[in-house]
């Protein structure tokens, strides 16, 4: 799976995110993504990992064999 089509999905159900993404082993399934939204504000860090590894389930169970998060409000962010 393409960064893109990562971004794009990430994109699609968080419409206000800042995606960066980061191919950690150029393989395009070992992937570090920093998702800054709105919707993780009154989260914990759990709740935040939860709805996107619900999000990318399936492809959690091939094309993606590993996605590091950081996962923050705009207010987190540095």
């Amino acid at each position: 799976m393409t960064g893109a089509e990562i971004e794009a999905k990430l994109r699609a159900a968080l419409p206000d995110a800042h995606v960066q993404m980061t191919d950690l082993t150029g393989t395009s399934d070992h992937w570090k993504v920093l998702v800054v939204s709105v919707a993780f504000h009154g989260k914990s860090h759990l709740e935040r990992h939860r709805m996107i590894n619900t999000l990318f389930a399936q492809e959690l169970k091939g094309p993606i064999h590993a996605l590091t998060m950081d996962l923050v409000t705009p207010d987190e962010h540095h």
